[in-house]
């Protein structure tokens, strides 16, 4: 099964009655891992024994939340205080019709299943009719609210034998290459580039206008523009592999990929802002949907090693010459090639 989440709008009559029940859901989950991390220990509880005006299976879930969160804040020894509105439902305790997404709320103290308008896509409704439903997570984005939906789609992969290697930054936001010997230069960094100096320079000065309304929208509107590309960037990466029938895409790891990307101080800013996160999790969910692994590798000296012989040279500006062997081409190429050619992360295979 492939772990994917889609988002379906919604468009409810009483936004109110969400931002209560969002707001509840995380002062509760915050003051439960604050109760535990007092005592050391997170203890037994059920939907009685906790003060929250919610549902009981929303409570049930939120502790289970809570419980979560602890766990890993004993790890980490850092408690996370939640503080963006969430609402956490189950698959049990929700129902998604054509015209609307059904979920308990609690209203003038009484529980209550409301349904609000929505309008899932036939993708929306293909995918919901084959793949098993998970969590529903209720959000709001500016002024617009959603459901993000987790689903296990099964896997059913494509009989590729090739491998597909993707170098992502800043100038080219994507080159793929192929072991069928095939390169793929993606989408328009310097357009993207000009378009974020615009965006930048125009909440500048908004800014100074003290106009808070227009700069959210401009962030808003530059945030679209930039899912529209990722979306467009890996749609072709997908497409081109399932032409070359390709079976496993191999993706770097991007932890610690802004400390570790070398870049200029005109570009810091770009580098800061740019969704490496979001790109990869298109390509992964497009991939998922065409039956396709993805997997994660080391890309230590990936843009350094030389593919013929395997030296390391620094490319200088954007191509790339082996002083050793005289290989040359173009430094994001060799990136991508090395990284199609890497093992899976850390000598293990690990599905990203």
């Amino acid at each position: 099964m492939q772990p994917i989440t889609t988002q379906i709008r919604i468009y409810p009559s009483d936004p109110a009655l969400l931002i209560q029940m969002g707001n509840e859901y995380i002062n509760t989950v915050n003051r439960l891992t604050e109760q535990a991390e007092r005592q050391g220990s997170f203890p037994k509880l059920t939907s009685k024994t906790v003060q929250a005006n919610l549902p009981s299976a929303i409570k049930n879930q939120l502790i289970r939340d809570a419980r979560s969160i602890y766990q890993k804040s004993k790890k980490d020894k850092k408690r996370p205080v939640l503080k963006k509105r969430v609402y956490y439902v189950n698959n049990q305790n929700y129902s998604i019709r054509d015209d609307g997404v059904a979920f308990p709320v609690v209203r003038d103290g009484k529980v209550q299943r409301i349904t609000i308008p929505a309008t899932p896509t036939d993708r929306d409704k293909a995918l919901f009719a084959s793949s098993k439903l998970g969590l529903l997570r209720v959000v709001q984005k500016s002024s617009k609210w959603y459901v993000q939906v987790a689903i296990e789609h099964p896997a059913t992969f494509q009989d590729g034998t090739e491998t597909m290697g993707i170098d992502l930054g800043l100038k080219v936001p994507a080159v793929a290459v192929t072991s069928t010997g095939k390169t793929k230069f993606v989408g328009n960094g310097r357009k993207n580039k000009y378009i974020r100096r615009k965006y930048n320079s125009n909440r500048r000065k908004l800014g100074k206008l003290k106009k808070l309304s227009a700069i959210r929208k401009a962030r808003d509107k530059e945030s679209r523009y930039m899912r529209d590309q990722n979306h467009k960037i890996s749609r072709q990466i997908v497409n081109m592999a399932i032409a070359e029938r390709v079976g496993v895409i191999k993706l770097e790891n991007l932890a610690g990929i802004r400390k570790t990307t070398r870049t200029s101080r005109k570009n810091a800013m770009n580098l800061h802002n740019w969704s490496f996160y979001q790109l990869q999790s298109f390509i992964r969910y497009k991939a998922a949907l065409a039956g396709i692994s993805v997997q994660e590798v080391d890309p230590a000296y990936t843009s350094q090693t030389c593919p013929s012989c395997e030296q390391r040279n620094k490319a200088k500006d954007r191509t790339y010459r082996c002083f050793q062997c005289g290989y040359e081409a173009h430094r994001d190429r060799v990136g991508a090639i090395n990284i199609m050619r890497q093992p899976v992360f850390d000598g293990h295979s690990r599905t990203a």
